[in-house]
């Protein structure tokens, strides 16, 4: 099949080679254009050393790029990572329309921090989906879904490259088989299980100490790369990362940090014990053992995150 690929990142270029793998010809590529001193976008510098076309269009919405996006004469669009909304004359151009991944098992966890939200939810399980986009946000129906374990452990970090990319990797070819050999039966959402969250910011990741030690825990694990959990030591923000939890009573008020070593630090909770492996104080671009802050800081055993 003639198909373009919508996206970007490390998704988008695993999504391009899968689908050369399998024998389509994937003709146009569209990211988005790189910022000045970043480093080059995976999927637009995987395309351009295959020799596949790549356009990094302001607008999906402008109709010069939509006369060109159908000029493509394409059999399919491969939605791959989209962080930008594309409307549905670009959708339904190609002669099969388009598929879209989400990391949710939707209609739950629409948005753009599904996983995020799976986990500071306390979810038990989340999935992978390939659906057919319409003009709503994660709305259309589902063509191929596959469910996943939360681990008591995984963060944001563990479970989407652990789990959730290399099976939307895997679910994408069987989505774009199931297209082309005429045996897709896309199924509508059920409305009234859906769910949608905003993205996960730093409004949603302060930690709030009079909250139960379990709501803490997923919150710290759900923000774990981004945007990470934060409290305040002093007049800085803290942020913590590589959670774990324990419990019992740590006999010290919620947010008294009990001990810090190399390998990280104890927080007394309401009734359990958080451990962190590492911090990010401030402005600060590193992640790092909280024993190697500086004692200006203020971090020490006795101090009090609020």
């Amino acid at each position: 099949m003639r198909i373009a690929i919508i996206g970007q990142a490390a998704f988008g270029e695993k999504a391009l080679e899968t689908l050369r793998g399998l024998g389509h010809q994937v003709v146009h590529v569209f990211a988005p254009e790189n910022k000045p001193g970043a480093k080059p976008d995976p999927l637009a510098a995987r395309a351009l050393a295959l020799g596949v076309a790549v356009s990094h269009p302001a607008s999906y919405k402008d109709d010069s790029f939509q006369r060109f996006f159908l000029s493509l004469d394409l059999d399919l669009a491969v939605l791959a990572f989209v962080t930008r909304i594309v409307p549905e004359a670009v959708l339904h151009a190609p002669r099969q329309h388009s598929i879209c991944f989400h990391p949710s098992l939707l209609p739950r966890h629409r948005g753009a921090s599904a996983v995020n939200w799976a986990i500071i939810q306390g979810d038990a399980a989340t999935g992978v989906t390939w659906f057919v986009p319409d003009k709503g946000i994660d709305t259309g129906p589902i063509l191929v879904q596959r469910e996943v374990r939360i681990d008591e452990r995984d963060t944001v970090g563990s479970l989407y490259f652990g789990k959730l990319f290399p099976l939307g990797v895997e679910t994408l070819g069987e989505a774009v088989e199931l297209i082309q050999s005429g045996r897709a039966a896309p199924r509508p959402q059920d409305e009234s299980a859906a769910t949608y969250e905003p993205p996960c910011t730093d409004q949603h990741a302060r930690i709030a100490f009079s909250r139960p030690a379990r709501e803490i825990y997923n919150l710290v694990r759900g923000c774990d790369p981004q945007p990470g959990a934060w409290a305040c030591l002093g007049n800085h923000a803290l942020r913590l990362y590589g959670p774990a939890l324990s419990s019992g009573e740590p006999r010290a008020k919620a947010g008294t940090v009990l001990s810090i070593t190399e390998d990280g630090m104890t927080v007394a909770l309401d009734s359990a014990v958080l451990a962190v492996a590492r911090v990010r104080l401030g402005d600060q671009a590193a992640k790092v053992s909280p024993a190697s802050l500086p004692a200006e800081a203020g971090l020490r055993v006795g101090a009090r995150l609020t």
